[in-house]
Protein backbone atom coordinates (compact mmCIF):
# COMPACT_ATOMS: atom_id res chain seq x y z
CA UNK A 1 0.00 0.00 0.00
CA UNK A 2 1.13 3.38 -1.19
CA UNK A 3 1.15 6.30 1.28
CA UNK A 4 2.25 9.65 1.36
CA UNK A 5 5.19 11.27 3.24
CA UNK A 6 2.45 13.90 5.21
CA UNK A 7 3.38 15.06 8.36
CA UNK A 8 1.50 13.05 11.40
CA UNK A 9 0.21 16.12 12.57
CA UNK A 10 -0.88 18.10 9.29
CA UNK A 11 -3.91 20.41 11.29
CA UNK A 12 -2.02 23.34 9.93
CA UNK A 13 -1.62 22.27 6.15
CA UNK A 14 -5.14 21.25 6.69
CA UNK A 15 -6.67 24.61 8.37
CA UNK A 16 -4.58 26.80 5.37
CA UNK A 17 -6.52 24.61 2.82
CA UNK A 18 -9.99 25.33 4.51
CA UNK A 19 -10.44 21.76 4.85
CA UNK A 20 -11.77 20.17 8.81
CA UNK A 21 -9.79 20.20 11.30
CA UNK A 22 -10.67 18.47 14.65
CA UNK A 23 -9.01 22.05 16.71
CA UNK A 24 -7.69 25.02 15.66
CA UNK A 25 -3.89 24.33 14.73
CA UNK A 26 -1.26 26.77 16.77
CA UNK A 27 2.00 28.62 16.17
CA UNK A 28 4.17 31.36 17.01
CA UNK A 29 5.85 34.10 14.78
CA UNK A 30 8.84 34.38 16.09
CA UNK A 31 8.75 31.34 17.96
CA UNK A 32 12.11 30.10 18.44
CA UNK A 33 14.09 33.18 20.19
CA UNK A 34 14.97 35.03 22.88
CA UNK A 35 12.43 33.91 25.47
CA UNK A 36 13.27 30.21 25.35
CA UNK A 37 16.82 29.73 27.39
CA UNK A 38 17.93 27.05 25.27
CA UNK A 39 17.94 29.14 22.56
CA UNK A 40 20.08 31.53 24.60
CA UNK A 41 22.80 28.86 24.74
CA UNK A 42 22.91 27.82 21.23
CA UNK A 43 23.22 31.64 19.94
CA UNK A 44 26.08 32.26 22.48
CA UNK A 45 27.62 28.96 21.03
CA UNK A 46 27.82 30.02 17.84
CA UNK A 47 28.54 33.50 18.61
CA UNK A 48 26.72 35.62 16.58
CA UNK A 49 23.08 36.54 15.11
CA UNK A 50 23.97 35.67 12.18
CA UNK A 51 26.47 33.11 12.62
CA UNK A 52 23.34 31.42 13.96
CA UNK A 53 21.62 32.07 10.86
CA UNK A 54 24.03 30.90 8.39
CA UNK A 55 25.09 27.15 10.44
CA UNK A 56 22.41 25.01 8.78
CA UNK A 57 22.73 22.27 12.05
CA UNK A 58 22.62 25.16 14.64
CA UNK A 59 19.59 27.12 12.83
CA UNK A 60 17.93 23.49 12.47
CA UNK A 61 18.51 23.08 16.61
CA UNK A 62 16.73 26.41 17.38
CA UNK A 63 13.87 25.44 14.83
CA UNK A 64 13.08 22.17 16.79
CA UNK A 65 13.21 23.79 20.48
CA UNK A 66 9.96 25.29 20.47
CA UNK A 67 8.61 21.82 19.09
CA UNK A 68 10.10 19.98 22.11
CA UNK A 69 8.64 22.44 24.79
CA UNK A 70 5.77 23.25 22.78
CA UNK A 71 2.31 20.94 21.39
CA UNK A 72 2.67 23.32 17.99
CA UNK A 73 1.30 22.42 14.95
CA UNK A 74 3.98 23.89 12.71
CA UNK A 75 7.35 24.37 12.63
CA UNK A 76 8.76 28.12 10.88
CA UNK A 77 12.51 28.09 9.58
CA UNK A 78 14.93 29.74 11.96
CA UNK A 79 16.37 32.80 9.54
CA UNK A 80 16.28 36.30 8.81
CA UNK A 81 14.26 38.51 6.33
CA UNK A 82 17.01 40.27 5.15
CA UNK A 83 19.13 37.26 4.44
CA UNK A 84 17.97 38.43 0.40
CA UNK A 85 19.08 42.01 0.47
CA UNK A 86 22.34 40.64 2.35
CA UNK A 87 22.92 38.24 -0.62
CA UNK A 88 22.15 41.14 -2.76
CA UNK A 89 25.82 42.73 -1.23
CA UNK A 90 24.85 45.24 1.00
CA UNK A 91 26.51 43.85 4.47
CA UNK A 92 24.01 43.03 6.66
CA UNK A 93 25.30 43.18 10.42
CA UNK A 94 23.83 43.27 13.93
CA UNK A 95 24.83 46.67 15.92
CA UNK A 96 24.01 45.75 19.91
CA UNK A 97 21.07 47.46 21.17
CA UNK A 98 20.22 48.92 17.41
CA UNK A 99 18.64 45.65 15.48
CA UNK A 100 19.75 45.46 12.12
CA UNK A 101 21.76 47.63 9.73
CA UNK A 102 23.34 47.80 6.61
CA UNK A 103 27.18 48.94 5.29
CA UNK A 104 25.64 49.74 1.93
CA UNK A 105 22.13 52.19 1.13
CA UNK A 106 20.26 52.26 -2.08
CA UNK A 107 19.34 55.30 -2.08
CA UNK A 108 20.07 56.94 -5.52
CA UNK A 109 20.47 56.07 -9.23
CA UNK A 110 23.44 53.86 -9.15
CA UNK A 111 23.04 52.00 -6.57
CA UNK A 112 19.52 51.22 -8.08
CA UNK A 113 21.15 50.44 -11.39
CA UNK A 114 23.68 47.96 -9.65
CA UNK A 115 21.01 45.31 -7.81
CA UNK A 116 20.73 42.31 -8.88
CA UNK A 117 18.54 39.69 -7.95
CA UNK A 118 20.93 36.29 -6.18
CA UNK A 119 21.44 33.37 -6.88
CA UNK A 120 19.00 31.31 -4.28
CA UNK A 121 21.59 28.25 -5.00
CA UNK A 122 24.37 29.74 -4.61
CA UNK A 123 24.52 33.09 -2.29
CA UNK A 124 21.68 31.76 -0.01
CA UNK A 125 22.47 28.21 -0.28
CA UNK A 126 23.06 28.23 3.50
CA UNK A 127 18.92 28.83 4.16
CA UNK A 128 18.62 25.76 1.58
CA UNK A 129 20.95 23.84 3.45
CA UNK A 130 18.92 24.77 6.97
CA UNK A 131 15.48 23.76 5.14
CA UNK A 132 16.56 20.12 4.06
CA UNK A 133 18.30 19.59 7.60
CA UNK A 134 15.12 20.76 9.49
CA UNK A 135 12.84 18.83 6.85
CA UNK A 136 15.01 15.64 8.00
CA UNK A 137 15.22 16.54 11.83
CA UNK A 138 11.13 17.20 11.93
CA UNK A 139 10.72 12.98 10.70
CA UNK A 140 7.15 14.59 9.66
CA UNK A 141 6.12 15.56 12.89
CA UNK A 142 4.48 18.49 11.63
CA UNK A 143 4.91 21.23 8.82
CA UNK A 144 7.79 23.23 7.65
CA UNK A 145 7.04 27.01 6.83
CA UNK A 146 9.13 28.58 4.67
CA UNK A 147 8.97 32.50 4.85
CA UNK A 148 10.51 36.04 3.54
CA UNK A 149 9.93 39.74 3.64
CA UNK A 150 7.70 41.27 1.26
CA UNK A 151 9.53 43.07 -1.45
CA UNK A 152 8.02 46.39 0.20
CA UNK A 153 9.63 45.48 4.04
CA UNK A 154 13.15 44.18 2.30
CA UNK A 155 13.37 48.28 0.33
CA UNK A 156 12.15 49.52 3.92
CA UNK A 157 15.53 48.63 5.18
CA UNK A 158 17.48 48.34 1.75
CA UNK A 159 16.67 52.10 1.58
CA UNK A 160 16.53 53.15 5.43
CA UNK A 161 20.40 51.30 5.81
CA UNK A 162 18.19 49.67 9.32
CA UNK A 163 14.81 50.12 11.10
CA UNK A 164 13.07 53.47 11.02
CA UNK A 165 10.48 54.86 12.83
CA UNK A 166 9.33 57.23 10.33
CA UNK A 167 10.79 55.57 7.13
CA UNK A 168 11.87 59.68 5.63
CA UNK A 169 13.88 57.92 3.05
CA UNK A 170 12.26 55.74 1.54
CA UNK A 171 8.85 57.76 1.50
CA UNK A 172 11.12 60.53 0.19
CA UNK A 173 11.79 58.17 -2.57
CA UNK A 174 8.55 57.24 -2.87
CA UNK A 175 6.76 60.56 -3.62
CA UNK A 176 10.28 61.86 -5.52
CA UNK A 177 11.35 59.67 -7.20
CA UNK A 178 8.82 56.58 -7.46
CA UNK A 179 10.89 55.51 -10.44
CA UNK A 180 13.68 54.56 -8.81
CA UNK A 181 11.75 52.30 -6.14
CA UNK A 182 9.54 51.04 -8.84
CA UNK A 183 13.08 49.48 -9.95
CA UNK A 184 13.61 48.02 -6.63
CA UNK A 185 10.84 46.70 -5.95
CA UNK A 186 10.99 44.57 -9.14
CA UNK A 187 14.30 43.58 -8.65
CA UNK A 188 13.19 42.19 -4.76
CA UNK A 189 9.76 40.53 -6.14
CA UNK A 190 11.56 38.78 -8.65
CA UNK A 191 14.49 37.94 -5.61
CA UNK A 192 11.59 36.98 -3.04
CA UNK A 193 9.96 34.54 -5.82
CA UNK A 194 13.03 32.59 -6.73
CA UNK A 195 13.99 32.61 -2.74
CA UNK A 196 10.64 31.11 -1.59
CA UNK A 197 10.52 28.95 -4.84
CA UNK A 198 14.24 27.56 -3.76
CA UNK A 199 12.94 27.09 -0.14
CA UNK A 200 9.70 24.83 -1.71
CA UNK A 201 12.21 22.98 -3.90
CA UNK A 202 14.34 21.97 -0.86
CA UNK A 203 11.30 20.87 1.32
CA UNK A 204 9.56 23.80 2.70
CA UNK A 205 5.51 22.85 3.11
CA UNK A 206 4.01 26.25 3.34
CA UNK A 207 5.19 29.52 2.71
CA UNK A 208 5.08 33.20 4.25
CA UNK A 209 5.56 36.38 3.21
CA UNK A 210 5.94 39.20 5.73
CA UNK A 211 5.20 42.84 5.45
CA UNK A 212 5.66 44.35 8.44
CA UNK A 213 5.64 47.38 7.44
CA UNK A 214 2.99 48.02 4.82
CA UNK A 215 1.00 49.55 7.41
CA UNK A 216 2.97 52.36 7.07
CA UNK A 217 1.89 53.52 3.71
CA UNK A 218 -1.14 55.57 3.24
CA UNK A 219 -3.91 54.63 1.06
CA UNK A 220 -3.26 54.01 -2.38
CA UNK A 221 0.35 53.63 -1.73
CA UNK A 222 -0.40 50.65 -0.03
CA UNK A 223 -1.74 49.47 -3.26
CA UNK A 224 1.19 50.36 -5.25
CA UNK A 225 4.04 50.04 -4.13
CA UNK A 226 3.78 46.79 -1.73
CA UNK A 227 0.37 45.05 -2.28
CA UNK A 228 0.79 44.80 -6.31
CA UNK A 229 4.66 43.43 -5.83
CA UNK A 230 3.08 41.28 -3.05
CA UNK A 231 0.71 40.24 -5.66
CA UNK A 232 3.87 39.49 -8.41
CA UNK A 233 5.92 37.32 -5.86
CA UNK A 234 2.69 35.21 -5.45
CA UNK A 235 1.93 34.42 -9.24
CA UNK A 236 4.86 33.21 -9.41
CA UNK A 237 5.40 30.86 -6.53
CA UNK A 238 5.05 26.89 -7.29
CA UNK A 239 1.66 25.54 -5.87
CA UNK A 240 2.95 22.16 -5.30
CA UNK A 241 5.24 20.29 -4.41
CA UNK A 242 6.26 16.09 -4.88
CA UNK A 243 6.66 14.35 -1.52
CA UNK A 244 7.80 10.99 -1.57
CA UNK A 245 5.07 8.28 -1.15
CA UNK A 246 6.27 4.93 0.26
CA UNK A 247 5.39 1.70 0.85
CA UNK A 248 4.19 -0.48 4.71
CA UNK A 249 8.28 -0.98 5.37
CA UNK A 250 8.82 2.57 4.31
CA UNK A 251 10.30 2.35 1.14
CA UNK A 252 10.13 4.88 -1.39
CA UNK A 253 7.56 3.75 -4.28
CA UNK A 254 7.24 7.31 -6.06
CA UNK A 255 6.52 11.13 -5.66
CA UNK A 256 2.85 12.59 -5.59
CA UNK A 257 1.78 16.34 -5.50
CA UNK A 258 1.05 18.23 -2.12
CA UNK A 259 -0.37 21.28 -2.21
CA UNK A 260 2.04 24.50 -1.11
CA UNK A 261 -0.28 27.00 0.73
CA UNK A 262 0.93 30.85 1.32
CA UNK A 263 0.42 33.15 3.88
CA UNK A 264 0.46 36.85 3.89
CA UNK A 265 0.54 38.58 6.84
CA UNK A 266 0.60 42.80 6.84
CA UNK A 267 0.99 44.48 10.12
CA UNK A 268 -1.57 47.19 10.27
CA UNK A 269 -3.01 45.83 6.80
CA UNK A 270 -6.57 45.38 8.81
CA UNK A 271 -7.90 48.30 6.56
CA UNK A 272 -7.47 46.30 3.51
CA UNK A 273 -8.13 42.35 4.43
CA UNK A 274 -10.07 42.47 0.84
CA UNK A 275 -7.28 43.66 -0.92
CA UNK A 276 -4.90 40.84 0.38
CA UNK A 277 -6.98 38.13 0.28
CA UNK A 278 -7.62 38.96 -3.85
CA UNK A 279 -3.90 38.87 -3.83
CA UNK A 280 -3.63 34.93 -4.79
CA UNK A 281 -2.74 34.00 -1.14
CA UNK A 282 -4.42 31.04 0.73
CA UNK A 283 -4.36 32.67 4.37
CA UNK A 284 -4.16 36.66 5.69
CA UNK A 285 -2.33 36.91 8.37
CA UNK A 286 -3.97 39.39 10.70
CA UNK A 287 -2.61 41.43 13.35
CA UNK A 288 -4.31 42.06 17.25
CA UNK A 289 -6.17 45.47 16.03
CA UNK A 290 -8.11 43.40 13.77
CA UNK A 291 -11.69 41.77 14.94
CA UNK A 292 -11.45 38.24 13.77
CA UNK A 293 -15.45 37.91 13.64
CA UNK A 294 -15.68 40.67 11.11
CA UNK A 295 -12.57 39.64 9.32
CA UNK A 296 -14.04 36.12 8.90
CA UNK A 297 -17.22 38.07 7.39
CA UNK A 298 -15.48 40.48 5.03
CA UNK A 299 -13.30 37.08 3.44
CA UNK A 300 -16.67 34.86 3.29
CA UNK A 301 -14.39 31.61 3.04
CA UNK A 302 -12.08 33.34 0.23
CA UNK A 303 -9.10 32.49 2.24
CA UNK A 304 -7.98 31.30 5.84
CA UNK A 305 -7.60 33.76 8.36
CA UNK A 306 -4.38 33.51 10.75
CA UNK A 307 -3.89 35.84 14.15
CA UNK A 308 -4.49 36.99 15.98
CA UNK A 309 -3.77 37.39 20.09
CA UNK A 310 -1.69 40.62 20.92
CA UNK A 311 2.11 39.21 22.05
CA UNK A 312 1.85 41.51 25.29
CA UNK A 313 -1.08 39.43 26.69
CA UNK A 314 1.19 36.39 26.91
CA UNK A 315 2.74 38.82 29.94
CA UNK A 316 -0.23 37.78 32.19
CA UNK A 317 -0.68 35.31 34.26
CA UNK A 318 -1.64 31.84 33.04
CA UNK A 319 -5.14 32.00 33.52
CA UNK A 320 -5.04 35.05 32.43
CA UNK A 321 -3.47 33.94 29.31
CA UNK A 322 -5.96 31.60 28.76
CA UNK A 323 -8.74 33.55 28.51
CA UNK A 324 -7.09 35.97 26.19
CA UNK A 325 -6.86 32.91 23.82
CA UNK A 326 -10.69 32.27 24.08
CA UNK A 327 -11.74 35.06 23.70
CA UNK A 328 -9.40 34.90 20.39
CA UNK A 329 -11.35 31.72 19.44
CA UNK A 330 -14.52 32.94 20.08
CA UNK A 331 -14.76 35.40 18.50
CA UNK A 332 -13.93 33.57 15.50
CA UNK A 333 -15.94 30.37 15.88
CA UNK A 334 -16.43 27.02 15.11
CA UNK A 335 -15.06 26.74 11.30
CA UNK A 336 -17.42 26.21 8.45
CA UNK A 337 -17.35 24.30 5.65
CA UNK A 338 -14.80 25.95 3.39
CA UNK A 339 -13.37 27.71 6.36
CA UNK A 340 -9.82 28.05 7.95
CA UNK A 341 -8.66 29.75 10.88
CA UNK A 342 -4.80 28.99 12.03
CA UNK A 343 -4.00 30.62 16.10
CA UNK A 344 -1.18 32.70 16.00
CA UNK A 345 -0.03 35.96 17.65
CA UNK A 346 -0.72 39.34 16.16
CA UNK A 347 2.96 39.73 15.41
CA UNK A 348 6.18 38.04 17.05
CA UNK A 349 6.49 36.66 20.49
CA UNK A 350 8.48 38.96 22.70
CA UNK A 351 11.81 38.20 23.99
CA UNK A 352 10.29 39.19 27.47
CA UNK A 353 7.87 36.32 27.23
CA UNK A 354 7.60 33.32 30.22
CA UNK A 355 7.60 30.52 28.47
CA UNK A 356 5.07 28.77 30.64
CA UNK A 357 2.60 31.33 29.38
CA UNK A 358 3.46 30.14 25.76
CA UNK A 359 2.73 26.47 27.69
CA UNK A 360 -0.71 27.38 28.96
CA UNK A 361 -1.50 29.20 25.47
CA UNK A 362 -0.97 26.25 23.11
CA UNK A 363 -2.53 24.06 25.46
CA UNK A 364 -5.99 26.49 25.74
CA UNK A 365 -6.43 26.65 22.27
CA UNK A 366 -6.21 22.86 21.47
CA UNK A 367 -8.56 22.57 24.38
CA UNK A 368 -11.12 25.10 24.08
CA UNK A 369 -11.10 24.97 20.30
CA UNK A 370 -12.10 21.33 20.19
CA UNK A 371 -15.18 22.18 22.75
CA UNK A 372 -16.27 24.77 20.17
CA UNK A 373 -16.54 22.55 17.92
CA UNK A 374 -17.70 19.97 19.43
CA UNK A 375 -20.64 22.61 20.72
CA UNK A 376 -21.26 23.42 17.17
CA UNK A 377 -21.56 19.98 16.54
CA UNK A 378 -24.35 19.35 19.04
CA UNK A 379 -26.07 22.80 18.18
CA UNK A 380 -26.05 21.55 14.60
CA UNK A 381 -28.34 18.28 15.40
CA UNK A 382 -29.79 19.83 17.88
Amino acid sequence: MRTVNAPANDTFLRALRREPTEWTPVWLMRQAGRYLPEYNATRKRAGSFLALCKTPELACEVTLQPLERFPLDAAILFSDILTVPDAMGLGLYFADGEGPKFERTVRDEAAVAALAVPDPTAELRYVLDAVRTIRGALGGRVPLIGFSGSPWTLACYMVEGGGSSDFRQIKSMLYRRPDLLHRILEVNAQAVAQYLNAQIEAGAQAVMIFDSWGGALADGAFQAFSLDYTRRVLAQLRTERDEPETDADGRVTGTRRVKVPSIVFTKGGGLWLDEIAASGCDAVGVDWTVNLARARAALGGRCALQGNLDPMALMASPEQVQAEARKVLDSYGAPAAGEGHVFNLGHGISQFTPPESVSALVEEVHRHSRAIRARSTRDASA
